[in-house]
């Protein structure tokens, strides 16, 4: 039985250093070794919860890489106790996850799972722009990626335009090139060289005189135009500067209504692509409680709302939405400025905005455990009421010692009044007798005078 835990222990052991391996804790020196390797590094600090979260499955990111052969080195380092590092790397937050690879540096912003960031290494550590050598290929690609963006022809000013844009975007998604050969049948192509977008079935050609810029573009159209949102997603739909129309919806308890709101909602996504496209974002979102946060106020369930992420606007049908050409007006009347824009980033929701989280901070702090709320925010409040307490106390004891002294002092005087009486008294008594004996005086000096005269 010994033989068996010692067995048991020196085996937990070389787990422990094994992922430890897999794991590394860098320090300063990184900086001068980093550049002949392309790392993953999570930047922590040691008291954050969520860096604390994130730990089992930093250690499950790092077996997974290095199990599948990835060139990705796996780290972690404490921003607190490096921070000159950590302030050059550009973190202001922790945990802050960054892949570096030569002089640049890309963040990762996507949900905090093992698939997810495994994903996120091997798409940023590859290459910006894959080759489709075949149609094998192609078709393969087609069938893995909900949305697929790919160069046709040869040389040209835009294929550097193209790779110049993916090194920048390779932290959204995956980008191809491939020549015309690849293509099936059913896509024709008005020229080439050409950048194509694969989505919804079907597939757009950039043109820049109609699109502006190809990054902007690229950012705008690497969603399909319909998709479930959530938290994370509508942050992400906030950097395509796109606004977001969503059927707030019930999942759990599907109506008649939600399938109509969520239906309609498809369908201008689909058939007024050409006019909505550039401008709004489609979807649909399950409950109301994240939507509740961002605007401060209650939306009803099933619902159709249009945000602006851009200044936290957002807009609510002025009646209830029967058909598609009401839905159409609607979204027209906010993309022509008629419809009328609630929220806003002004002073005044800033406010709000505080007030608000402060409310909600309390009450999710009582509702998960009512024990802690009541010692972190009643011992404080408790503690300022004694101080107010002693500080009133203590102005009231200094006005009453006040008021007694006063009292003593007229006390005091009082007194002296009473004892100077009796003095004035003798005194105006003693006062005749003095005059009688100097006129007796003058009486006796008299008769000389008189007879000196």
């Amino acid at each position: 039985m010994a033989k068996v835990k010692a067995t048991l222990v020196c085996a937990g052991l070389f787990l422990c250093s094994t992922v430890l391996a897999i794991v590394e804790e860098l320090d300063d020196t990184f900086k001068d070794t980093r550049v002949d390797d392309v790392w993953l590094v999570d930047f922590y600090a040691p008291w954050c919860g969520y860096c604390k979260k994130l730990e089992p499955v930093w250690y499950d990111v790092g077996v997974e890489l290095k199990s599948s052969g990835s060139p990705v080195r796996v780290g972690k380092m404490d921003g607190t106790a490096y921070s000159g590092m950590s302030s050059e790397f550009g973190v202001r937050g922790y945990p802050t996850i960054k892949l570096l690879k030569g002089d640049l540096a890309y963040n990762y912003k996507g949900p905090r799972t093992k698939d997810d960031i495994v994903e996120f290494a091997n798409r940023v550590a590859g290459p910006a722009v894959r080759a489709l050598p075949s149609k094998q290929m192609f078709d393969h690609m087609m069938k893995r990626h909900d949305v697929l963006f790919v160069y046709f022809g040869g040389e040209s000013p835009l294929k550097e335009k193209y790779i110049d844009m993916a090194a920048e975007l390779i932290v959204y998604t995956y980008f191809f090139s491939a020549s015309e050969d690849v293509l099936p049948e059913s896509v024709t192509l008005p020229e080439l060289p050409s950048v194509v977008v694969f989505k919804d079935g079907a597939y757009f050609t950039y043109d820049e005189y109609v699109d502006g810029g190809l990054s902007s573009w690229v950012n705008k159209e690497r969603f399909q135009s319909y998709l479930q949102i959530d938290g994370f997603t509508l942050y992400e739909l906030g950097e395509t500067g796109k606004l977001v129309a969503i059927a707030v919806i019930d999942e759990k308890d599907p109506t008649e209504e939600s399938g109509r709101l969520k239906t309609l909602i498809q369908r201008v996504a689909k058939e007024y692509r050409e006019h909505f496209n550039r401008d709004f974002q489609f979807g649909h979102m399950d409950g109301n409680d994240y939507i509740n946060s961002l605007i401060m106020g209650e939306v009803s369930v099933p619902s159709i709302i249009i945000l602006n992420t851009s200044n936290e606007q957002y807009f609510l049908p002025s009646e209830p939405v029967e058909t598609l050409e009401q839905l159409v007006h609607f979204i027209n009347s906010v993309l022509d400025g008629s419809a009328q824009a609630q929220g806003g980033d002004g002073m005044f929701q800033r406010v709000k905005r505080v007030a608000f989280d402060a409310k909600s901070t309390i009450m999710s702090v009582f509702r998960s455990s009512p024990v802690l709320g009541c010692f972190l925010f009643g011992l404080p409040l408790g503690v300022i009421s004694l101080m107010c307490y002693g500080i009133c106390t203590a102005e009231s004891d200094d006005g009453q010692e006040d008021m007694e002294l006063m009292k003593r002092e007229d006390d005091e005087e009082e007194e002296d009044e009473e004892e100077d009486e009796p003095r004035q008294a003798s005194g105006e008594l003693e006062g005749p007798e003095e005059d009688g004996e100097e006129e007796e005086e003058q009486e006796e000096k008299n008769p000389d005078d008189k007879k000196a005269d």
